[in-house]
């Protein structure tokens, strides 16, 4: 007999599936072809790139992504300093690409990626590393603006945060011609 899912992991997976679908379809792009290259699922440079320009910039991003180990393996169990800046310097760098690249336009979606990226362990400086990348001077001040806002009170001050595990991964799911479904 297969393993059976409570009830609330089923609501919380419906939920994360939910709030995926209310993202842009760049953005559910950007997120699956991430997860793709972060969790090494598929071969991101046949799946995804559609030109020159997007290859330079899955190859660009399998790099800096080749350092998502190490920042997983460096999450601090406190809040104490002495663990922060071996954990925060790399995925400052990681996230203000990511953010660079224009397709996570919010909190949420940035949140949602990284999640799944890294796990629940990194919810608690998900916050300060979205909006210490999101106010760097890369960004175009009207990208750095609409980021910043994205963020709620709520999420940049929590008190906790939960350590359950994301259950939906979205993947690419070919298309079906529905003239070749059976009646």
């Amino acid at each position: 007999m297969g393993a059976r899912m409570k009830p609330a992991e089923g609501a919380m997976t419906l939920a994360e599936m939910k709030e995926f679908a209310g993202f842009s379809a760049a953005t559910q792009r950007y997120i699956r072809r991430s997860l793709d290259i972060g969790l090494d699922r598929q071969d991101a440079m046949e799946r995804w790139s559609r030109d020159v320009v997007e290859a330079a910039s899955i190859r660009a991003q399998a790099r800096l992504y080749d350092r998502l180990p190490e920042i997983r393996a460096l999450v601090p169990d406190d809040s104490g300093l002495e663990a922060v800046e071996p954990f925060m310097a790399p995925l400052l760098v990681v996230t203000a690409f990511d953010l660079g690249q224009g397709r996570l336009t919010s909190f949420s979606a940035y949140r949602f990626l990284y999640e799944r990226l890294l796990g629940a362990e990194t919810r608690p400086w998900l916050p300060s590393a979205f909006c210490a990348s999101a106010a760097l001077p890369h960004l175009h001040p009207e990208l750095r603006r609409k980021l910043l806002q994205s963020i709620s009170e709520a999420a940049a001050t929590a008190s906790g945060w939960s350590l359950r595990q994301p259950a939906f991964f979205p993947a690419w799911v070919e298309k079906v011609d529905p003239r070749s479904l059976p009646n």
